[in-house]
């Protein structure tokens, strides 16, 4: 199954669209932007995704990038 990382873009500052953009270069990812996910208090507060529909949030960009990673294995290893 492909990652499917989904980003709102209410939550893109900087630091934010660099992480999307190296999640691009994986042709493996699907990486999408929509103009809302739902989850408006956590993007008024710190980065946050979503990874094949389970919510993975961090302090700031470089964690979150690092975060995504770690969800992606777990999520290859079950399958």
């Amino acid at each position: 199954m492909r990652p499917l990382i989904e980003f709102c873009v209410n939550n893109a500052t900087p630091e934010i669209a660099e992480v999307k953009k190296k999640l691009e270069t994986n042709l493996d990812y699907d990486v999408l932007d929509y103009g809302c996910l739902g989850y408006c208090g956590i993007c008024a507060t710190q980065p946050y995704a979503l990874v094949n529909g389970d919510m993975i949030k961090a302090d700031t960009a470089e964690e979150l990038l690092s975060a995504i990673y770690k969800a992606i294995d777990e999520m290859e290893i079950r399958f």
